[in-house]
């Protein structure tokens, strides 16, 4: 059979096809190239030049003879679709070189193949938005594709599925770049697929968020692989950097019954929520319990809407005490949260407020119900004191925060001065900004700010150095504890903290105080504020309006020896 008896066969069978098939092409493209002498050939379609820079495409067509070759020509075509295929011909190494009437065959060739591969170019690239998302991984609808598969024919039973979230995934893309980043999280992906093969599946939700689901055999190997590998970024110099995830991991059991795919997901989301924020363990399996814990918080989500709307919210007063002379010198609003006449742990709602804007709803009702207690006490005659009131990160992106919050206090009538804005030290560069720009605004207005949580953030040191504070509040966990001496790391460096602070022209208070001991080393340091519950737990308003109206706390001898 000659070369156009062949050819005219492998044209009728593509047009017969409505769906990409290399197998069924293959008898006739290995025919033609063995008459034309070719010992290799390849197709391969890139869906655009970033893919075709990194080397990701879909190879379409492949002939291999298996004898040594080399490259002999070299097609590159954009389809009217806008990809790109790029066809590599190769001619057996040592051969006699192909004849003019051979080259122009193997053109024809390349040249239908091109064809072909834009004809189909449509369907697939229906099948690639509904099923890759723009960077050539699996996506989330994948996924959800094949968890339906498997857990309507029982084959998801035994299996482990996975929610995984690459660590400080945004310092790698400071670091080498964020098309190095796109390298490094693409080639930590391969070496995931090439770890399970067909034992599992990976695919991207979107950004540095994964899911995976695999057979049980495989889930130590994978946990080990997301524990933290050495991924190459420059080929030239060997340069690598590590990459590890937090993971979320649900084991399906033997007699699980699949209803839809949010039975695995909702599970695994959860799990590996908490192990990004519980700083116990990178891995965090689903339980019982957190199924519980998980129905507890949609509860209360559904009921926060008509729970501050009730004004459930109550703010509790913690008194701040100057040690040396005893006064009461201030206090911080606390948020309670009483729901059919039961108290809900702070541990249980504001974590969950804090993943969306309710927690800056709950802010700014917490902010008006201590300017209406001031205004009141004012009103009163009573000695008032400056009340601190939190503000979550959240704010920090609201360019309209400092308006937001004189309208509240000015709306109650408040001076300035009995007011202070509690915030936590920020954890990136960018949150640095904003809080410095809603710092200094609140200095401005004459209100006072704070710094809570001092040396649990970035770049702590800058921090006080940058923003215009007026009050550093020392985290719990940098005071001495019973059996620190003055040697120890915890007593230097408490030490020297309150030294800056004060050199600094900060006021200094330290929290969480609970033991005459404790009071002793804040006087020893010179630290001559303190809260905690050595003097007073968080007080409903009425009990602390019995601590204003006596405005002073009896010292022990034993603390001021």
């Amino acid at each position: 059979m000659d070369f156009y008896k062949i050819f005219e066969l492998l044209m009728k069978q593509m047009n017969s096809m409505r769906e990409m098939d290399f197998d069924a092409l293959y008898p006739y493209v290995s025919r033609i190239c063995e008459f034309l002498r070719v010992a290799k050939i390849t197709s391969t379609r890139y869906a655009n030049p970033r893919l075709e820079a990194l080397n990701r495409g879909d190879v379409l067509i492949a002939y291999d003879s298996g004898k040594p070759c080399v490259e002999a020509i070299n097609k590159r075509m954009i389809t009217e679709m806008m990809s790109i295929v790029s066809c590599r011909v190769y001619i057996e190494a040592g051969a006699e070189p192909w004849t003019d009437e051979e080259v122009g065959r193997i053109n024809l060739l390349v040249d239908t193949t091109a064809v072909y591969v834009s004809r189909s170019r449509v369907q697939q690239a229906a099948e690639r938005y509904a099923f890759f998302d723009d960077d050539g991984y699996h996506n989330l609808r994948f996924y959800i594709k094949n968890l339906q598969k498997m857990g309507q024919s029982g084959k998801l039973n035994g299996k482990a599925a996975l929610n995984f979230n690459l660590k400080h995934f945004s310092l790698v893309n400071q670091q080498i770049g964020r098309q190095g980043g796109s390298f490094v999280m693409f080639r930590f992906f391969k070496g995931i697929e090439e770890l399970l093969g067909d034992k599992g599946l990976v695919c991207r939700m979107g950004g540095d968020n994964f899911v995976a689901v695999c057979s049980k055999e495989m889930l130590p190997p994978l946990l080990d692989y997301l524990s933290g590998r050495a991924i190459v970024y420059d080929e030239v110099s060997g340069d690598r950097i590590m990459v590890s995830a937090s993971v979320g991991v649900y084991e399906i059991p033997e007699n699980f019954r699949f209803n839809d795919s949010g039975d695995i997901l909702d599970k695994i989301i959860a799990a590996v929520t908490v192990a990004k924020t519980s700083g116990k363990s990178d891995v965090v399996y689903f339980s019982k319990e957190m199924g519980e814990r998980k129905e507890r918080m949609s509860r209360m989500q559904r009921l926060f809407p008509d729970a501050l709307r009730n004004e459930e919210f109550q703010v509790f007063y913690q008194p701040k005490i100057d040690i040396v002379t005893g006064e009461l010198i201030g206090a911080e609003a606390l948020c309670r949260w009483f729901h059919d006449d039961k108290l809900i742990s702070p541990n249980d709602f504001i974590p969950l407020l804090e993943q969306g804007i309710d927690i800056c709803r709950l802010d700014f009702y917490m902010l008006d119900h201590v300017c209406r207690d001031i205004r009141r006490w004012l009103d009163e005659g009573r000695k008032v004191v400056r009340v601190s009131v939190n503000l979550s990160r959240k704010h920090m992106l609201d360019v309209d925060l400092l308006e937001h919050i004189l309208e509240i206090v000015d709306r109650n009538n408040v001076p300035h001065s009995l007011i202070e804005m509690e915030l936590t030290e920020t954890t990136t560069d960018v949150e640095f900004k904003d809080l410095k720009r809603v710092v200094s605004g609140l200095q401005r207005a004459g209100i006072s700010t704070s710094v809570d949580d001092f040396g649990m953030g970035y770049s702590s040191l800058n921090l006080i150095k940058e923003v215009p504070w007026n009050v550093l509040k020392i985290d719990k966990s940098f005071l001495p504890v019973e059996d620190d001496d003055e040697s120890s790391t915890r007593s230097v460096m408490f030490r020297y903290v309150v030294a800056m602070a004060k050199e600094l022209g900060l006021e200094c208070i330290a929290e969480g105080v609970e033991t005459p001991q404790q009071v002793k080393v804040l006087m020893d340091n010179h630290c001559d504020l303190a809260q905690g519950y050595f003097f007073d737990k968080p007080l409903p308003m009425r009990e602390f309006e019995k601590r204003l109206d006596v405005h002073h706390y009896e010292m022990s001898a034993e603390t001021n020896s």
